[in-house]
């Protein structure tokens, strides 16, 4: 049973370590969005997701041989991991920044980042109610 628990609340926060750095990547792009020669940058988040859940270590991540290690921050990605955007319309000054796709992925994420945010409350809040006793209430 505390097996379920866990692996729920493992996929849960690593699914939103990744959208929070999903988030990072776009807010960035936004912001260089009239930057001379700028790649705007995503991330494939199924793949992302599937690999940290799997366990699998990239070449963006760290193990910890020794336990006086700090542990790597969980989700993060290497550059080779992340993916350059197209450019819907050529500009003049090459850069790739779609200021439409940006807002709307932007948006999406935040709202999934939210979904993700009430799915942990969620869990927590479920495996409270049913520790507590049944005189209590």
């Amino acid at each position: 049973m505390l097996n379920r628990l866990t692996d729920n609340l493992n996929f849960q926060t690593q699914a939103l370590a990744l959208r929070s750095e999903r988030q990072r990547m776009l807010a960035s792009n936004i912001a260089n969005a009239d930057t001379p020669g700028y790649q705007a940058r995503d991330m494939n988040f199924a793949k992302a997701l599937r690999d940290a859940t799997a366990g699998a270590q990239g070449p963006g991540s760290l193990v910890k041989t020794q336990s006086g290690h700090i542990p790597a921050a969980t989700g993060t990605r290497s550059d080779s991991e992340m993916l350059y955007s197209t450019a819907a319309q050529t500009n003049l000054d090459s850069n790739s920044v779609d200021m439409d796709r940006e807002r709307a992925n932007f948006a999406d994420n935040a709202v999934k980042y939210e979904a993700t945010l009430r799915f942990i409350n969620g869990t927590v809040r479920t495996t409270l109610d049913a520790m507590k006793s049944p005189n209590a209430g």
